[in-house]
């Protein structure tokens, strides 16, 4: 995945580059010495008057105005009335039935599990104190038993490629 990144970018590089040359050397195409005849837009008139507005025409006004129509009535349509429906108040009670019941000779006998004895769980008891521990005294080294760590240097060596030029002023 990330060489197809880089070919794509370094491509993209590439293309912005070479356009850039492109557009570079054809900038002297553009600078002509003599300008190409463009036909100008024309100028309208400026009206001075406008025509007139319609006019809104208007009502007749006065005694002489006709009626509107009315509206005429609808008869009201008259229902008639429901049915009479009697609710009944009272709930009849479910006819009573017997069963008969069987004899007990007529089920399987079911044997009776024995009870299980579980042992005793062993008692564990916790400690509610922790034990200290002991005490060790660990002897003192002396200072030449250590190994001498080396120093970091805090110059570095010249490389004659990237080191300044030695200065001509000074001897």
């Amino acid at each position: 995945m990330a060489p197809s990144k880089l070919f794509i970018t370094s491509f993209l590089l590439a293309l912005a580059f070479s356009s850039m040359r492109f557009s570079l050397g054809a900038r002297n195409l553009l600078q002509t010495t003599t300008s190409p005849n463009i036909p100008t837009i024309p100028t309208l008139p400026n009206p001075t008057t406008f025509p007139p507005l319609p006019s809104i025409p208007t009502m007749p006004q006065g005694v002489n105005i006709p009626p509107l129509p009315s509206i005429p009535s609808l008869p009201k349509p008259t229902l008639s009335p429901l049915p009479s429906m009697s609710i009944p108040t009272t709930i009849p009670t479910l006819p009573q039935v017997s069963l008969p019941t069987l004899p007990p000779t007529s089920l399987p006998y079911i044997p009776s599990l024995p009870n299980p004895t579980l042992s005793p769980l062993p008692s564990m008891t916790i400690p509610t104190t922790i034990p200290t521990l002991p005490q060790v005294n660990l002897p003192t080294l002396p200072p030449t038993s250590l190994p001498n760590m080396p120093s970091i240097p805090t110059t570095f060596p010249s490389i004659p490629f990237f080191s300044p030029p030695p200065s001509t002023s000074t001897p």
